[in-house]
């Protein structure tokens, strides 16, 4: 059996469309600096409002990633 280590980092991706959109840009974020990314979990989610508007919608995320 294959002994592996992982790192867990946090991120927050956002996006004036939705939360998805937020989440797949932190990921694609993430991407461009770690490989073999294994899980994402998202841990919270809120909006940024001005004048009572939603301007922003944010996502946390916990990302996991293969140590080498």
């Amino acid at each position: 059996m294959d002994q592996s280590v992982y790192k867990i980092i946090e991120v927050v991706g956002m996006s004036e469309k939705s939360w998805e959109e937020a989440a797949k840009t932190a990921i694609a974020t993430v991407d461009n600096s770690v490989r073999d990314i294994r899980v994402a979990e998202v841990i919270e989610m809120d909006m940024r409002l001005e004048s009572n508007r939603i301007v922003a919608y944010r996502v946390k995320l916990k990302v996991s990633f293969k140590l080498e």
